[in-house]
């Protein structure tokens, strides 16, 4: 029995001793901010914003055809407002409403780089007008506020690299590298029209580009449970995205005399089904980067879990939402209170890990809900993006610029769950990356796509300066 309890103890010894080293190992990832020159801020920022937010540039639906009036009228606002951008950059108009500009550099020798946004913005729930503080498409200006269907997806970030580039190009600055700015116009919709298009073009003229960066990464402010800093989301990847059908046909009947299995019931059975059987959470890149980039900066105790993945990632994992996501979102059947169904049709909106497909989802749901239901994919889907990595010179840049912008942050490389136009870019861009530093709280992330969209005056600043000054430190 002693030696039982002492073989005990030594086991106990070795697993302390290799949780304390792990953790004492785990050291902060953050390089050192540099100082940078002041930007003088353009007066009209906040008024041009505004103006920008009352276009009207609504993604309804695949099938519904985009409002001419509403994009020419931005694109026309566009170059009014940024003369010496339409005068100094190219453009190219693709599928009819996406833009592409592009800042010839000095240097050929040097890769260019992309910048993206996406024009067009969500409906607005017509029963929620009332909770807004302002009409959604008035661009109201309040004493710290801009608001309006936009602010925070994604106007802000594309009129902010307007202001930029007009700003650079008053004090005559030009870029060594090549600079595009690819704005699309169906992002809402998947992209398969604006950005994708822009893609091929670019493709098809022979462009390779070091990064891309779009929209996708946040300043997270408090939305991780005991951790006090704000983190710099820098995302190298996307999950990806598919809805799927899952169809239950039978005879009906009368509800007085139910069958055994009932049209509703088996759908019904097929959902819970799903939701108690997920796919299982597991540590893939880049999930990895956030355990080390994230746990470097935390208190001892919890640091060592995000050191010791191999004995604490389950929790860990759980709190990323790391695994593929099983969102029940439409459910349709029926015509009358008393009459069984003979069709019922349920959709379910998948978020794909990297390392999943399209195709290992719906084995999964096959495998799940039994022969009897039939399973179709619905609409547009994507599988996971690649991931891009974090040894490029265009990171550490984009790295050093966020932590020169903003010292107080932590940088984390992540992964995103949902889908951006970046998806695209892969085929004519070393790395793809998602990140503009919109500021975000457990308070305002209802407001993505939701109700009282709007951006802090503050906020809107720092995005200008840190456009700003990424396009300096790539020039």
């Amino acid at each position: 029995m002693k030696k039982i309890l002492l073989t005990l103890l030594a086991i106990i010894l070795v697993i302390a001793a290799i949780l304390t080293i792990n953790t004492l190992s785990l050291s902060s990832k953050q390089v050192d901010p540099e100082s940078l020159d002041a930007m003088e801020f353009p007066k009209m920022a906040y008024q041009n914003l505004s103006k920008a937010i009352q276009f009207r540039t609504i993604s309804y639906s695949e099938d519904a055809i985009p409002d001419s009036t509403a994009f020419n009228g931005f694109h026309q606002f566009l170059r009014d407002t940024y003369p010496l951008v339409h005068q100094n950059l190219s453009l190219d108009t693709i599928s009819e409403y996406s833009l592409l500009y592009t800042w010839r550099g000095t240097d050929a020798s040097k890769k260019p780089i992309i910048l993206m946004s996406h024009q067009d913005v969500v409906p607005v729930d017509q029963p929620t007008l009332a909770d807004w503080e302002a009409p959604p498409f008035e661009g109201r200006i309040t004493d710290t506020h801009i608001i309006g269907r936009g602010t925070l997806d994604d106007k802000s970030s594309l009129i902010a690299l307007m202001e930029s580039i007009e700003t650079l190009l008053k004090e005559n600055f030009k870029p060594s590298q090549t600079i595009y700015l690819a704005f699309g116009h169906d992002e809402e919709l998947g992209g398969e029209n604006g950005a994708q298009k822009i893609a091929a073009y670019l493709e098809e003229k022979g462009v390779h580009a070091a990064m891309t960066l779009d929209e996708g990464g946040l300043l997270a402010e408090n939305m991780v449970p005991g951790f006090d800093k704000t983190i710099a989301m820098l995302n190298l990847a996307e999950k990806g995205y598919a809805s799927f059908n899952l169809i239950v046909e039978t005879k009906g009947g009368h509800s007085s005399s139910p069958p055994p299995d009932n049209t509703l019931g088996m759908l019904a059975q097929a959902i819970v089904d799903l939701e108690d059987n997920q796919l299982p959470y597991k540590l893939v890149k880049p999930i990895d980067y956030q355990f080390e980039y994230m746990g470097a900066e935390m208190p001892f105790f919890k640091k060592m879990a995000f050191a010791n993945p191999w004995l604490f990632k389950g929790p860990v994992l759980k709190a990323l939402n790391a695994h593929t996501t099983t969102a029940p979102t439409i459910v349709e059947g029926g015509v009358k209170d008393n009459v069984i169904p003979t069709v019922g049709k349920a959709t379910i909106n998948f978020r794909i890990l990297p390392g999943e497909t399209i195709e290992s989802v719906k084995k999964h749901i096959q495998e799940t809900v039994g022969d009897k239901i039939k399973v179709e994919l619905a609409g547009f889907a994507t599988n996971p993006s690649p991931v891009s990595g974090i040894d490029s010179e265009a990171f550490k840049t984009l790295e050093k610029t966020i932590r020169s912008v903003f010292p107080e942050v932590v940088v984390v490389p992540g992964l995103i769950g949902g889908g951006t136009d970046a998806r695209y870019f892969y085929g004519v861009s070393d790395d793809v990356y998602r990140f503009y530093p919109i500021r975000i709280s457990p308070e305002s992330f209802s407001r993505f796509h939701g109700i009282d969209e709007k951006i802090s005056k503050e906020n809107y600043r720092e995005m200008v300066e840190f456009t700003y000054q990424l396009i300096k430190k790539f020039g």
